[in-house]
């Protein structure tokens, strides 16, 4: 089983050998040492190598590499650094692999199809989009293909890869939820098993016929349906299902379809968060990657034959005792508009009032924050803060109806949130109002800078990281495959220029109080650090106390562990200068 682990400092290639009958896990072997991030890696499904994905100082142009089984072998297949290049799935036969490239304009991603043992690429598919290759048809002919049309909008391709015929499976809805995803040929061929929040609220189980490419909803919850993982066969189904944040596991021996379905027995693992799951060639063993508030995330194996489970990896604490993490308390408080908003509350041991509290955001704004090991949170909580960390209006995982009111003009709405987070925590006495800070990554950044803008009275201090400080600098440097999308969601600069620069922080920057930390990586092509340097230079023009952090080896988020060795005790300094007059 092959793994990726940042044991190392960065995240490299790993694996370990799966034997059922161990009592405890053999000893992983190190497959890659780039001493640079990679992404994914991938088994052919017919010999002992992968496809292994990987950037340079996190600047995400991604290049595919062909790598042994025994880490004997590192060969670049792409070698051209000023391209992405997106895997998406090898030939049954393992002579090829598909993929996406913006080779030929950086706005949009084709498809081509590479010779495994020739190297030689061809061009598939080419169209002004962004499509992303995901997997070929059984019979290796057929290629099927995601175009994403918004971030909440997608369409499904089916691309004959001999006759170059391209058949539309979906609509290219234009209002409403339309996401299409984790598409798996059924054990009969004749169609695809898939999730989809089209016309609904949360994503749910449907079937998709092939012949006459009509959809049908086949398992509805109000929760999301977030993971499918079909066998090799097409014949026994598992799907994660996100309640309230957290995973729960259900297996399904579809062979004969999906209303003769049989319920399977699944594993029971810790109470935490699926990442990804992933069957074995066979179709008996489930690999699932778990992720516990109070534990490591790592990677379990569910044997379907004998009822077993077994944990594939223990990830090292550094020395730090396991029983020493925390789990956080799920809570919900109200709102400007009364509307409860869903929030996890880390707390440290002993006293639980009048504490020094960091409201941490999270990105996106399509994410959510969820109970998965978060080792600067077990940092900050060890050093006496509490973290609430919120899912402010717009957050995923709660129905398609939150995650839209904070669409373009209702931005600010869940800016409001956070103001309302504070109320609660000094209404409950948790935390000491003048101690309160605010912190957040990406979208998350933006939030902090617009709290302190919007309630500058509210916040002690902010800690920005990769964050947005001028919505409409930011669309004009991100990447140019990301613009046509996040215009979607922020609003476009040719028809609302007027509001993304009323609502963008750097033209309030007057109005900020509290001391402010900046970190960021020079390479971002997401939030380009120009976003940083602007509010930074800012401050210091109105000599607002800021510290700021750029690593010349990141992008977006720091991800290397001598950085954040350097970065986030820092921050921690920062916090009890500014929260507990402390000066270390």
């Amino acid at each position: 089983m092959a793994f990726l682990t940042d044991i190392t400092g960065v995240h490299e290639v790993w694996s370990v050998a799966v034997e059922k009958q161990a009592k405890r896990p053999a000893w992983p072997e190190q497959l890659t040492f780039r001493n640079e991030r990679m992404m994914e890696a991938v088994f052919s499904p017919v010999a002992n190598t992968l496809i292994a994905v990987g950037d340079m100082g996190g600047n995400e142009r991604t290049q595919l590499y062909l790598l042994h089984a025994d880490g004997s072998v590192l060969k670049g297949l792409t070698e051209k650094p000023e391209v992405m290049h997106h895997f998406g799935a090898w030939s049954p036969d393992g002579r090829r692999i598909v993929y996406s490239s913006n080779e030929r304009d950086q706005r949009y991603f084709d498809i081509y199809e590479m010779g495994i043992e020739s190297g030689a690429a061809r061009l598939l598919y080419q169209q002004d989009g962004s499509n992303y290759a995901r997997q070929y048809s059984p019979d290796g002919r057929s290629v099927l293909i995601s175009r994403s049309l918004t971030t909440t909008q997608n369409q499904l391709l089916l691309l004959d890869t001999v006759t170059n015929e391209v058949r539309e499976l979906t609509p290219a809805v234009q209002e409403g939820p339309a996401w299409h995803g984790a598409a798996s040929w059924t054990a009969d061929r004749k169609g695809l098993y898939l999730l989809s929040d089209r016309g609904r609220e949360f994503m749910s189980l449907a079937y998709l016929d092939l012949e006459t490419t009509e959809m049908t909803f086949l398992y509805e919850l109000s929760w999301d349906i977030e993971q499918l993982a079909l066998t090799e066969d097409g014949s026994v189904l598992a799907l994660s299902i996100n309640e309230d944040g957290c995973s729960r596991l259900e297996l399904y021996d579809v062979t004969q379809g999906w209303d003769e379905r049989k319920q399977l027995i699944a594993p029971t693992l810790p109470k935490g968060v699926v990442l990804s799951l992933g069957w074995s060639k066979e179709g008996n063993e489930l690999a699932i990657t778990l992720s516990a508030a109070d534990d490591t995330t790592d990677i379990w194996v569910w044997h379907l034959d004998g009822g077993t489970v077994q944990r594939m990896t223990y990830s090292s604490t550094g020395g730090i005792p396991r029983d020493t993490f925390v789990s956080p308390q799920l809570l919900r408080y109200p709102s400007f508009d009364e509307r409860q908003i869903p929030a996890f509350l880390y707390l440290p041991e002993g006293k639980h009032e009048n504490l020094p509290v960091i409201i941490s955001v999270h990105g996106g704004p399509e994410s959510q924050e969820r109970p998965r090991f978060n080792w600067l949170y077990q940092y900050l909580v060890a050093c006496g803060y509490a973290v609430l960390a919120p899912n402010v209006r717009g957050s995923t995982g709660y129905g398609y109806e939150y995650q839209s009111l904070d669409d373009v003009r209702k931005r600010m709405d869940s800016v409001a949130d956070l103001k309302y987070a504070v109320n609660w925590l000094c209404e409950q006495g948790i935390a000491d109002p003048k101690r309160i800070a605010v912190m957040g990554g990406s979208y998350g950044g933006f939030m902090v800078l617009a709290a302190l803008t919007t309630y500058p009275e509210l916040w002690a201090a902010g800690v920005d990281i990769v964050g947005i400080a001028n919505l409409v600098t930011f669309l004009e440097n991100t990447g140019p495959w990301r613009r046509k999308l996040r215009e979607s969601e922020y609003g476009s600069l040719e028809h609302d220029r007027e509001f993304l620069e009323q609502i963008s922080p750097i033209n309030h920057v007057e109005k900020i109080v509290a001391p402010l930390f900046v970190i960021h990586g020079a390479n971002d092509p997401r939030v380009p650090v120009g976003e940083t340097e602007q509010i930074v230079k800012a401050l210091q023009e109105r000599n607002v106390p800021v510290e700021c952090l750029i690593f010349a080896d990141e992008g977006h988020g720091i991800v290397k562990r001598a950085n954040r060795l350097q970065a986030y005790p820092a921050v921690v300094r920062f916090l009890d200068q500014h929260l507990r007059g402390e000066h270390r």
